[in-house]
């Protein structure tokens, strides 16, 4: 694995001034997060506002460069930041910006075709353990082979939506006249060949946009354009070697490895660019009414393996929810912090109109767990009080295995809250997952636990049928 950088490499190159305009108690506190790239290098004002400090900031820009370079494509708040990856396995720190998911749009659908199939990517949405999962981008493919028609479905994109955009042809002119118009977007431009670099690599400094090299079935022809494009002056580069994803499969998952091994273990420089796959190329042997399910199958099996071989983008076409929700799945959880369990916030939680006579009952903070406890209540329709303690985001279960949900915590939770002061009773209803520790809460606790279901399914079941205020 390339070396990263530790916090006394980076304490000597901060001011030293320990002026907490970062917002850290000190600089070799900001070194520390810096280290762990858990904080920008911007938030340290004084490196880039003071003359004096110019020779260390491009040091220290140097040291903290990741082995594989953050590119941005498009502009404002949906612009997607792709690549700054630091290390080959999840586990040895954490991934960093996850893998962008564009979808295509044709530039010689109708207008309002064209405006139709915008809007379905943008309002694409799932909300899954609390968060929005969302596609990310559009890429514009140049099926008319008309530089015109190309141009005017650029304008009418830009026209449209906010949302990075990729110009997606193989002919320099069509992505010339297709820039030219949507210059101002940032778009990545899709893509220089070996036959085009020069063309296309020109377009990429004129307008000052990032380009994809394009060199399928040889990573030495891909690495000697790269070098090529690096050498006109071109920073911003994202590489595909080529998707094949019917009998080359195993072809494609390889190159990609071998390009991020390149880039992260090797620290080869040359290769330490953003990767972009195009699963969408399992259409291109569809013919319309020909098993398209089959195909769209294909697609998530194809985009699913390129989210975790290492793609910083995927381009694919079906926009139905069950194509989508595996990849974004899939990537929401490979990109969460290996050594940080997903929690959500402690606190008192109010359902419905619960009041005085309202059932109170307690989870713990491990997101999974009470989104899904969350969902079912709401679901029940059910007025009641839900007391989340904080186990380190640890599940029920295991929390009561690693005493990291005690009687103890349980107590000081409902006292932290103000539970009592909430109802007229002094019935706690336990998760089934936490029975062996009812007789410990109710000691501590001095309430009367309610052992509840096992799986919070059955929670809006016991609430109707008023089982906890059964003696």
């Amino acid at each position: 694995m390339a070396k990263l950088a530790g916090p006394l490499d980076i304490y000597p190159l901060l001011p030293g001034t320990n002026c907490q305009e970062c917002g850290e108690a000190n600089c070799m506190a900001f070194a520390t997060k810096l280290a762990e790239y858990t904080i920008k290098v911007d938030l340290c004002y004084p490196l880039f506002r003071e003359d004096k400090y110019a020779k260390k900031l491009a040091d220290l820009q140097e040291l903290i460069r990741p082995p594989v370079r953050e590119i941005t494509i498009g502009r404002g708040e949906k612009a997607a930041a792709i690549g700054g990856k630091l290390v080959l396995y999840r586990h040895d720190l954490r991934y960093s910006n996850p893998t962008s998911i564009f979808l295509d749009v044709a530039d010689n659908l109708s207008p309002d075709e064209f405006k139709k199939r915008v809007k379905e990517i943008e309002d694409w949405t799932y909300v899954y353990i609390g968060q929005d999962l969302r596609l990310d981008g559009i890429a514009l493919r140049g099926v008319s082979k008309d530089p015109a028609t190309f141009s005017k479905a650029a304008k009418l994109l830009e026209e449209t939506t906010d949302w990075p955009i990729i110009l997606c042809s193989l002919d320099p002119a069509m992505l010339s006249a297709a820039a030219n118009a949507t210059a101002d977007k940032r778009p990545l431009l899709y893509a220089a060949t070996p036959d085009s670099w020069e063309t296309v690599g020109e377009l990429a400094l004129k307008h000052n946009l990032p380009v994809v090299a394009y060199a399928p079935g040889s990573l030495d022809n891909l690495a000697t354009l790269v070098s090529t494009l690096r050498a006109m002056g071109i920073e911003d580069i994202v590489m595909d070697p080529g998707s094949v994803f019917q009998a080359g499969m195993g072809t494609t998952v390889d190159n990609f490895t071998q390009l991020r091994r390149a880039a992260t273990v090797d620290d080869n420089e040359l290769f330490g660019y953003p990767l972009l796959a195009a699963p969408i190329t399992v259409w291109a042997g569809h013919r319309e009414g020909e098993a398209p399910e089959l195909t769209k199958w294909n697609e998530v099996l194809a985009g699913s393996a390129m989210i975790i071989r290492y793609s910083d983008i995927i381009v694919t076409h079906s926009i139905d929810m069950w194509t989508n929700l595996p990849q974004t799945f899939l990537r929401s959880n490979l990109y969460t912090d290996p050594v940080k369990p997903v929690a959500v916030e402690a606190g008192l939680m109010k359902f419905g109109s619960a009041g005085p006579d309202s059932p109170v009952m307690y989870t713990t903070n491990f997101a999974l767990t009470y989104f899904t406890v969350e969902s079912d209540i709401k679901q029940g329709n059910v007025d009641a009080w839900l007391v989340v303690v904080d186990t380190e985001g640890m599940s029920v279960q295991s929390a009561v295995a690693g005493r990291k949900l005690t009687a103890e915590k349980i107590a000081e939770s409902m006292e932290e809250y103000g539970v009592a002061e909430k109802v007229n009773h002094k019935i706690l209803i336990s998760p089934g997952m936490a029975a062996r520790i009812s007789g410990e809460t109710e000691e501590t606790t001095g309430w009367t636990v309610k052992v509840g279901p096992q799986d919070s399914s059955g929670i809006p079941k016991y609430l109707q049928e008023a089982k906890w205020r059964e003696e």
